[in-house]
């Protein structure tokens, strides 16, 4: 059992982590700006949204319907204590003595330091599902969508395998820190809500979605990867939800991933497509390593973290090709090559690179083999099919939910386009 001390110091460390990655939902915007241009002050504006909206909306309901102990494993408790609007009037909270939260015991994690570290996930989620809304979106639609997004769309992934209870969880399945929770799942919302924008230009007589050109702004591209990459060292290191040994190992991995990865997609990038290094291919390259590192920062060594740094580079370049081949959606900030692609590869890898040694100390459940590489054998492979089912079953449910909601929008809104060229004004 912990001392007082030491749940005290796990809370900071929780607290501030969590802080860094609210840092990392405004830096989605400055990421945006800088490779679209600056006159796309539209893509700070939602992001401040997003960061208010998910504060209330988890606060009522979301953060419960998330994390609270589930309904046959699907959906959490809305009335588990604290409850509806984190208990409301009631003094509870501040009562040193109101415990922890149930799902947390060895962390000694208090059910507000929680509130504050997950919905800081929810909200930098749906800025990377909002890269895709440009300014073709309506500012009453994104509203819209992201008051249901907080309360449902993100909080079934994150109930199924997060929440100890949740169906996928009691499977043997595990997601670090947000390979298919974050960024699979944002993904999949993502090309839900670009769907719904491609069937309102096609009514509108459009052969392709027109597309949102890049205009690189060396400064705040340059600008968003640093806070991104500095958030990202609570968003990994802080899922540990706990300072010890384990959270500097996964400091460690995240950052050295991240290092080979820019050099990796730099190469490739080089080499099979002729392209002169950039800023933005190197900007790609942090972020890919980044993403794909995310699932498995906990469960790895540092010699993983270099060579799933180095398997970065083909995974992006073959992705960034692929999708770049439909034109009935545009992606230039690289919401699918990236988050989708990286996050389902990331989470996959689980199944080969996990190491209990490593495992363990970041609270994974003792179920968790080594990997195939680390002599994990049938157990891995039966590991690798959890994994893939869970993929297959939350890309699938994630997108047709967004997509859903987003047409139901349309519907009440007049459609959730502003013009056939998503200019100017959102």
């Amino acid at each position: 059992m912990f001392t007082s001390y030491g749940i005290e110091i796990n809370n900071l460390w929780v607290l501030f982590a969590g802080l860094l990655v609210f840092l990392m939902t405004i830096a989605v915007g400055f990421l945006e700006v800088g490779e679209l241009g600056e006159e796309l002050s539209f893509s700070l504006l939602k992001t401040v949204y997003f960061t208010g909206i998910a504060l209330v909306v988890m606060a009522i309901v979301g953060f419960n319907t998330a994390f609270a102990p589930t309904w046959h494993g699907v959906i959490g408790n809305p009335f588990y204590a604290p409850g509806l609007f984190l208990g409301a009037f009631s003094s509870s909270s501040v009562n040193p003595t109101a415990g922890i939260w149930w799902s947390l015991p060895s962390q000694g994690i208090t059910p507000g330091v929680y509130f504050l570290f997950e919905t800081a996930f929810a909200a930098v989620t749906l800025a990377l599902v909002g890269v895709v809304f440009f300014r073709k979106v309506k500012l009453s639609a994104v509203v819209a969508y992201s008051t249901v997004y907080f309360v449902l769309i993100w909080n079934l992934p994150a109930a199924w395998i997060w929440n100890p209870s949740g169906w996928l969880a009691k499977l043997g399945m595990v997601d670090f820190a947000g390979g298919l929770v974050v960024h699979g799942a944002a993904g999949a919302a993502g090309l839900g809500v670009l769907y719904q924008i491609w069937r309102e230009e096609r009514a509108r007589g459009a052969a392709t979605s027109p597309a949102v050109p890049i205009r690189v702004s060396p400064g705040w591209l340059t600008l968003g990867i640093l806070l991104l990459w500095l958030g990202w060292f609570g968003f990994n290191p802080g899922s540990v939800l706990a300072f010890n040994n384990e959270a500097i190992v996964v400091v460690l991995t995240t950052f050295v991933a991240a290092a080979v990865s820019l050099l990796s997609v730099s190469a490739t990038t080089y080499l099979a497509g002729r392209e002169p290094p950039s800023l933005l291919v190197a900007v790609n390259g942090i972020l890919m390593g980044l993403i794909v590192i995310t699932p498995l920062a906990g469960f790895v060594s540092p010699g993983s973290a270099i060579v799933l740094g180095a398997l970065c580079g083909p995974v992006f370049w073959i992705g960034e090709r692929f999708f770049a081949r439909f034109h009935w959606f545009t992606d230039p900030v690289g919401l699918l090559p990236g988050h989708l692609l990286g996050g389902v590869f990331g989470v996959t890898m689980i199944a080969f690179f996990t190491q209990t040694a490593f495992a363990a100390p970041a609270g994974a459940p003792s179920s968790l083999p080594n990997g195939l590489l680390f002599g994990g054998g049938m157990r891995a492979l039966h590991q690798l099919g959890i994994e893939e089912l869970g993929i297959l079953v939350v890309l699938v449910v994630v997108f047709v939910l967004s997509f859903v909601v987003a047409a139901i929008l349309a519907r009440l809104l007049g459609g959730i386009t502003t013009r056939p060229t998503g200019a100017d004004s959102p």
